[in-house]
Formats: C-alpha cells, sequence, structure tokens
C-alpha cells in the first residue's frame, strides 16, 4: 500500500492504462493539482511502476511522457477488479462510464480468480490466509 495507497495514484494509474501518457493530458483529464501529480508520477517511476520517455513536439523543449513497465502491467488485473467493484456497485443506472474488453474479439473483460491448481475461486470465503514462505513471526513486548 505504500506505493498505491495515496488516493491520486489510482487515478494516475487509469490514465495511464486508458493511453494517456502526458503530464498535461493527465492534469486537464483528472483535475489533479499540478505538484500532486508531479510528486505521483515521480514516486510511480521510482518504484518501477512508469518510466520515463523523452519526446518533443516541433519548436519545443523536450519534455516526457510516462509508459508502463513490466511491474506496471502487471497491476492490470487489480485495475479490472477495481472497475468490476465501481460498475458493480457505483456505475449510473445507465451502467458504466467505460467497458473493459478483449481487443481480438470484443467481449468485455472481468478479473476471474483461480487456485495455482487451475481451479475458479467464485466464493471469497474459500480463500484463507497463511503464512508464506517470507512470513516473520510477531514478538509480543513484555512488559514489567
Amino acid at each position: 500500500m505504500e506505493i498505491l495507497g495515496e488516493k491520486w495514484t489510482m487515478v494516475v494509474l487509469r490514465e495511464v492504462f486508458s493511453g494517456i501518457r502526458r503530464f498535461d493530458d493527465m492534469r486537464v483529464r483528472t483535475g489533479i493539482p499540478r505538484q500532486v501529480l508531479a510528486n505521483r508520477l515521480s514516486a510511480l517511476v521510482g518504484h518501477g511502476v512508469l518510466r520515463r520517455e523523452p519526446y518533443r513536439e516541433p519548436g519545443a523543449r523536450v519534455r516526457h511522457e510516462y509508459r508502463l513497465t513490466e511491474k506496471g502491467f502487471d497491476l492490470y488485473p487489480v485495475m479490472i477488479a477495481l472497475a468490476g467493484w465501481g460498475d458493480r456497485y457505483l456505475a449510473d443506472p445507465e451502467g458504466p462510464p467505460i467497458r473493459l474488453v478483449h481487443r481480438d474479439c470484443g467481449a468485455g473483460v472481468d478479473a476471474e480468480l483461480r487456485c495455482a491448481d487451475g481451479h475458479p475461486v467464485t466464493d471469497h470465503r474459500a480463500i484463507l490466509p497463511r503464512p508464506g514462505p517470507g512470513a516473520k513471526r510477531r514478538i509480543e513486548n513484555e512488559k514489567g
């Protein structure tokens, strides 16, 4: 959550996933204050989620656009799951403002959970948290 937990971060990622890569375009589309947007982009670059690519309009200085890294692209299922949640609980009666579709066939795309053996997990209560290989035992402070 250190990387994704700030409220504007997911908005910035939504824009980049939608093909908006330039600072001014993001600022106009989202209304994010200039310094906040600069900070979010810098943090996402610093964490390796985005990379900066230079470009130059004729007669203008070099600027940068922001592209997803492999680490950033791996957030796509998260973005799809968030969009699905919003579509289910927050969409207008007419429907969601955007549809995510498969480029090859045009069918809708949604996030689906599967276990490592390939079984679909449709009942979220069937998911159990277990300590992983990196888990560390918590030591409680003794008062005395």
